[in-house]
């Protein structure tokens, strides 16, 4: 073989090896978009919860027994301690089970975005389309359906005359822009 045709081949291979590595995106654990938080997709069952999460601790409880038919949450912690993320499978007591939602705590998951639990009611309108707002006893819930999500705000953070009769209907226009987010959920 001509040595100007190795050097060609060797020089293709290795140029397909950088572009394919460089081309490969690696997943931000932290990313929260419309199918997946991080590493945990709307497709990861119960059972595969440890390769979402290799560095936290998954709690599972399990409340009553399986007749009652209820959820079981399963809670995920940070290695330190913090409070990341409630998961709520589609069928109580099965690893075989999906995801159906997802309750943020934490502030280092965010929208592509950049919305956290950090963020306000001006940076959710600023970057999303509100689906609708529901006005429940303690607290306000706006949805966005363009990413399945709701952002739950405490009703402290709202003018006095819409804190106490849940029959108001609350309009974006009367909530203050710097009501922080209490914690806000996926549903899939």
């Amino acid at each position: 073989m001509n040595t100007n045709f190795k050097s060609l081949i060797i020089l293709a291979l290795t140029t397909l090896f950088v572009v394919s590595c460089t081309s490969e995106k690696k997943q931000d654990p932290f990313q929260v978009s419309k199918q997946n938080i991080g590493l945990l997709t709307d497709s990861t069952q119960v059972k595969d919860l440890e390769l979402s999460f290799p560095n936290d601790s998954i709690v599972t409880s399990i409340k009553g027994d399986e007749f009652t038919g209820q959820n079981n949450d399963i809670v995920v912690y940070s290695s330190v301690g913090e409070k990341l993320l409630t998961l709520t499978p589609s069928q109580v007591l099965d690893s075989t089970a999906v995801i159906n939602s997802i309750q943020i705590f934490s502030k280092t998951y965010k929208t592509d975005k950049s919305v956290s639990t950090l963020s306000t009611f001006k940076d959710i309108k600023d970057n999303y389309k509100i689906s609708s707002i529901n006005n429940l006893i303690n607290s306000i819930v706006i949805s966005v359906n363009e990413i399945n999500a709701s952002f739950t705000i405490d009703k402290k953070e709202l003018p006095a005359n819409l804190r106490f009769d849940m029959t108001l209907t609350i309009e974006a226009v009367q909530i203050p822009d710097h009501a922080k987010i209490k914690y806000f959920m996926l549903h899939w």
